[in-house]
C-alpha cells in the first residue's frame, strides 16, 4: 500500500495529492484498500461493529419503516429497494426474511439491489445472500435514470467517503496535501485545490475564516457526500432515501471549539486520530454533515421529511415493545441478557442511538409522517 502511495505522489503535480485521494487509495484501491481487499472485518472480533451485526432486530424494524412506505408509495406491483454498501450483508437477510415472514403477499414483488463496489464484499454477500432469489447486485450505471420507485437506503455509509481535510492560514481557507518527503508521509498546507471547497461552506452558510475560529483550525469536507446525492436523485422516480449515519448538523460540525474536525481511524476495536499508520490495513471515517445532506437534497428536488436520532427512530418503530417481551418467560436467562444487551446498544444516545436517521423524498405528498419520526 505504501508502494502505491509513494508513486502516485511521485507522478502527481507538485508531488502530493489532497487527503480525499489519500483516503480513497487506503480504502477502495481494488488490490490493497481496505474495503476492497477483504480486510474489512465487522462484529466483536473485527474493528467495529454496526447495527445489523448485533443481531436481527435492527433490520427488521427497518422492515417495518420501509413497508410503511410502500403503503404510501402505493404501488404493490413494482417496489425496488436500494441497499447502499451492504456489509457482509446481514442488513439484507434481516429484512428480506421480516418481508417474507410478514408480508408473504408482498415479499415476491419485491426488488432487492445492493450497490456495493468492493468485489470481494460482494462474492461475501452473495455467499451469505444465495436463499434468496429476489436479489441482485448493480452498479449506478447499470440503472436508468428516473427509474426507481421505492427507497434507496443505507447505513453507516457516508462516514466512510474520501473527505478533503482543509484548514485555516492567516484567515484563509487553505487544504491540506500528503507528500513524501524524508521516508516519511508527511502533510503539507497549500491552496484549496478546487473552488467546489468555499461552495460547499456558501451552501451550508458557515463561515470558518470568521474571527470565532481560531488559527489553524482544521476540519473536513464532503464533497464526494454531494455527488453521491446528485446521483441518487437521478436515479429515484417516486419514494425515499433513508440514511442513517453518526454526523451532526452544520453549526455544531463547523463549531470554532470542534477545531480538530472529527476523523477517526478504527482497528481491531481502537480507535484513533493517526490516518498515517495501518496503511490498507484499518478504517477511516469522519462524521457527517447532515445539513450538507438537506440542503444539497432541496436543490435536487428532495424533500426532507424528518431527522431524528437512531435511539427515537427504533423506539417509534417498536423496540420498547421488544425489550417488555423478554419478561414474558419465553427465554433462558442468558438469552434474555444478551438480547437485552443488543436492544439497548442499538438506542444508547452515547452510542449507535445517538446516530442520525434522515429521511428524504421524491414525488410523495408532504406531510405524510412516518410512524419511526413520530415522537413522544
Amino acid at each position: 500500500m505504501l508502494e502505491i502511495i509513494i508513486d502516485t505522489i511521485q507522478k502527481s503535480p507538485d508531488h502530493r495529492i489532497t487527503f480525499a485521494d489519500y483516503m480513497d487509495l487506503v480504502l477502495y484501491h481494488p488490490e490493497q484498500g481496505y474495503y476492497s481487499s477483504g480486510k474489512v472485518n465487522i462484529g466483536s472480533q473485527g474493528d467495529f461493529f454496526t447495527s445489523s451485526s448485533l443481531g436481527a432486530d435492527f433490520g427488521e424494524l427497518l422492515a417495518k419503516q420501509l413497508k410503511e412506505m410502500l403503503d404510501i408509495i402505493d404501488n404493490y406491483d413494482f417496489f425496488t429497494l436500494v441497499e447502499v454498501g451492504a456489509g457482509l450483508g446481514n442488513l439484507a437477510a434481516d429484512i428480506l426474511n421480516y418481508f417474507k415472514n410478514k408480508y408473504s403477499q408482498i415479499y415476491p414483488k419485491i426488488n432487492y439491489i445492493i450497490v456495493e463496489e468492493s468485489t470481494v464484499l460482494i462474492e461475501e454477500q452473495k455467499n451469505n445472500l444465495n436463499q434468496f432469489n429476489n436479489i441482485s447486485w448493480k452498479t449506478w450505471e447499470d440503472i436508468e435514470n428516473q427509474s426507481l420507485i421505492g427507497c434507496i437506503f443505507s447505513n453507516e455509509l457516508i462516514d466512510a467517503f474520501p473527505i478533503h481535510q482543509v484548514t485555516l492560514d492567516n484567515k484563509q481557507l487553505k487544504e491540506i496535501y500528503v507528500t513524501w518527503n524524508d521516508d516519511h508521509l508527511k502533510e503539507a498546507i497549500a491552496d484549496i485545490s478546487t473552488p467546489k471547497l468555499l461552495d460547499y461552506f456558501q451552501l451550508i452558510e458557515v463561515d470558518i475564516t470568521d474571527n470565532n475560529y481560531p488559527e489553524n483550525y482544521r476540519t473536513e469536507v464532503n464533497l464526494k457526500a454531494l455527488d453521491w446525492l446528485a446521483t441518487v436523485s437521478k436515479k429515484l422516480k417516486k419514494g425515499f432515501l433513508l440514511t442513517i449515519d453518526y454526523g451532526y448538523p452544520a453549526e455544531k460540525y463547523y463549531h470554532p471549539q470542534r477545531y480538530q474536525g472529527t476523523l477517526n481511524c478504527y482497528y481491531q476495536h481502537r480507535h484513533h486520530h493517526n490516518p498515517y499508520v495501518n496503511l490498507g490495513q484499518q478504517d477511516i471515517t469522519t462524521h457527517v454533515d447532515f445539513t450538507a445532506l438537506e440542503k444539497q437534497g432541496n436543490l435536487l428536488g428532495l424533500q426532507t421529511v424528518g431527522l431524528t436520532q437512531q435511539g427515537l427512530f427504533l423506539m417509534a418503530l417498536g423496540l420498547g415493545d421488544r425489550l417488555a417481551e423478554l419478561s414474558n418467560g419465553n427465554y433462558t436467562l442468558p438469552e434474555i441478557l444478551k438480547r437485552r444487551d443488543a436492544l439497548h446498544q442499538l438506542i444508547n444516545p452515547t452510542g449507535l442511538g445517538g446516530f442520525n436517521v434522515l429521511i428524504q423524498s421524491k414525488g410523495i405528498e408532504p406531510n405524510k409522517l412516518l410512524t419511526g419520526l413520530k415522537q413522544d
